[in-house]
């Protein structure tokens, strides 16, 4: 099952990331997304498995971004692939049936493509400008969901959706009525002294979305 909340990790060191995401632990956070950039390899697998390790503690879900080959070697639950990452089919091959796979989109076109590469969520943004991310896509907006959604059913795609890009708490309700099942955070999070009234209002509102 994909939760509804998705902490992205961040921090301006490898020691920091883990440091933010034991704190989101403790929280209560279920999912976790490793987003390590412009590190090696080497140092991202050695945090990951520090990462792992601290996850596991918590019975907390860990996927690494962008790296299949270390979502294997540290057993993580998963691997979430941007744009211009691997092939979703390829990761497919690597990781077994069991394990999740998440990819980006930010157009229509980006998500019917998923659905045939067979992920078992998107990562559909931004709903704002961000900092997180250095090449940005253009802005969707709320009302940029609720279009692409409701395109995306008219399909017959079903797939689960998560909200990302530069989502604030004032930002649930309206994203909530969109359609999508959740949303990713990073820096809006970690600037939390007590991120855990966050995830507990976060995890309130999209619970009554589907009562």
């Amino acid at each position: 099952m994909i939760s509804n909340l998705h902490y992205i990790s961040q921090g301006k060191t490898p020691e920091e990331h883990l440091k933010n995401i034991h704190k989101m632990c403790v929280a209560g956070a279920n999912w976790i997304q490793l987003r390590l950039k412009d590190e090696t390899f080497e140092t991202v697998l050695k945090t990951a498995k520090a990462g792992k390790d601290i996850c596991d503690e918590f019975q907390v879900k860990l996927i690494i971004n962008d790296f299949p080959e270390i979502a294997h070697k540290v057993d993580a639950h998963g691997v979430h692939l941007g744009k211009e990452d691997e092939c979703p089919l390829e990761a497919r091959k690597l990781l077994g049936p069991d394990k999740i796979i998440g990819g980006t989109a930010n157009t229509l076109k980006d998500c019917e493509g998923l659905c045939e590469k067979q992920v078992d969520y998107i990562g559909l943004g931004p709903f704002r400008f961000t900092t997180t991310k250095k090449k940005l896509s253009p802005i969707l907006g709320a009302e940029g969901y609720q279009k692409l959604l409701s395109n995306l059913r008219a399909g017959g795609k079903f797939i689960p959706v998560i909200a990302i890009g530069g989502i604030t708490l004032e930002d649930i309700p309206i994203l909530a009525k969109s359609g999508v099942q959740g949303v990713a955070i990073s820096g809006h999070l970690n600037a939390q002294a007590e991120p855990e009234k966050i995830l507990q209002k976060i995890k309130q509102q999209f619970s009554e979305k589907q009562l």
